[in-house]
């Protein structure tokens, strides 16, 4: 039974002023507000995402885990009342999925494993793919999206066993078109309702328009159908859409790393004061055929409801896309966030976390004011999502250095959220108690 569920529930404390989420390099007690005008299709406006307060503690590290980073005392931010402790330390740990077997599945594209854990001890489940990292489970059948296939396998008695190929012959460094020129090698996988299969293929550059004619299209969202079948695109100009997963109402959902080096569209030319905060990044409901614009166009303003705008590099005359024709997007993160692991919560965590999206926010790379790391909340609620909140941050201190990146957040069994980092080379545990 989860602890929180045993214990007093937590008390919160709603706040009126927001921070600008992924920015904050404070390390006092913060919060982050949500709240957006969107309504649902009924009409009616959903519910206000709630807040809660967040307190600094010591991240705890159990006896023989505290080499580097934590060979010294890490401070983080997480929901007041709620604890931060190191479960495992593997190398270059990426995305996560629970089995049915209670076993945490940990993809390490560096070493082409898939790692099973139980009480922070791990095996290898699988070895000898080729940068594994997108992994999600449908019953009992087990998904691996490899960088240059996705397949499937038998999962039983902590075992992985009979592949399938579910798609084949995918882009990767190693596609002799690309002549190892590929930034966004690492696909991720989802399984909808129905037995759909989804994937990413991201783009492979930062404003490579050659990706949208290839084949398989890059920059794209492909579906495999139920009855299997040669993949196609479901969704197309998603740049790097590493953030794959299911919603509760069955809504495939998307968070997208967009492009670097974006020109002022008032000057035409690139400038870092505008660079820093500009695109977006989209987390965007994925329909059959939905055009999310890159290269051509790009989100602006948000958080929520970002309308796209028109690329003035790329797309100069609007003669390539007219971009004030492509649907909003429905929420957002800071330009530069590096969103990774998407997966939505279902009842397992408390309030007011019990229902809504985690995203694993790595930070950025190239902002000149460095974009934090922290692990993202955005409440659900009538089929939307709410604007982003901080559910744990404080991994960027004030002069920009880290200790830690989080790549993917997932509620798991026990009511706590597992948080995979590959720059600490950690799996966190976060713990609500009282």
């Amino acid at each position: 039974m989860p602890v929180w569920q045993v214990s007093h529930r937590i008390t919160c404390a709603l706040l009126g002023a927001a921070l600008v989420a992924g920015c904050s390099t404070d390390t006092g007690p913060a919060a982050t507000q949500g709240g957006s005008p969107e309504t649902t299709a009924a009409g009616d406006p959903p519910a206000a995402p709630r807040t809660a307060e967040l307190a600094e503690v010591t991240v705890s590290v159990p006896a023989g885990m505290d080499t580097a980073p934590f060979d010294e005392p890490r401070r983080a931010l997480v929901p007041a009342g709620w604890t931060l402790s190191v479960w495992a330390r593997t190398d270059k740990p990426r995305l996560a999925a629970w089995a049915p077997d209670g076993a945490l599945l940990i993809s390490v594209p560096s070493t082409g494993q898939v790692l099973s854990m139980r009480d922070g001890a791990s095996t290898v489940l699988l070895d000898g793919l080729t940068q594994p990292h997108g992994i999600t489970f449908a019953a009992d059948r087990l998904y691996i999206a490899e960088s240059n296939r996705v397949r499937s396998y038998a999962y039983r008695d902590g075992a992985a066993t009979q592949p399938r190929i579910v798609a084949d012959n995918l882009p990767d460094a190693r596609s002799p078109d690309l002549r190892g020129a590929y930034s966004h090698a690492l696909k991720s996988v989802a399984v909808g309702p129905d037995g759909a299969v989804y994937f990413s293929i991201g783009s492979t550059g930062n404003i490579s328009e050659e990706d949208r004619d290839a084949t398989p299209p890059r920059a794209t969202i492909m579906r495999v159908p139920p009855e299997g079948g040669p993949a196609e695109p479901f969704s197309t100009g998603v740049r790097n859409g590493t953030g794959l997963a299911i919603a509760p109402d069955g809504a495939v959902w998307t968070a997208v790393n967009n492009r670097d080096n974006i020109a002022d569209p008032a000057t035409g030319q690139v400038d870092p004061a505008y660079v820093d905060d500009h695109p977006p990044e989209s987390v965007a409901e994925l329909t059959p055929g939905r055009e999310l614009g890159w290269p051509y166009c790009n989100p602006d303003g948000g958080p929520a409801n970002l309308p796209l705008i028109r690329d003035v590099q790329t797309n100069p005359d609007g003669a390539q896309m007219d971009c004030a024709a492509l649907p909003p997007i429905e929420q957002s993160l800071g330009a530069h966030s590096a969103p990774l692991g998407l997966s939505f919560t279902a009842g397992q965590l408390p309030g007011p976390y019990d229902s809504g999206a985690l995203v694993g926010v790595h930070g950025s790379w190239n902002r000149q004011n460095p974009q934090a790391p922290e692990v993202s909340y955005f409440d659900w609620r009538n089929g939307t999502l709410g604007d982003q909140q901080t559910l744990v941050g404080g991994f960027q201190a004030a002069d920009g250095t880290r200790w830690g990146r989080p790549v993917a957040a997932v509620a798991g069994p026990d009511g706590s959220v597992y948080i995979t980092d590959d720059y600490a080379d950690a799996v966190y545990r976060l713990t609500p108690t009282t």
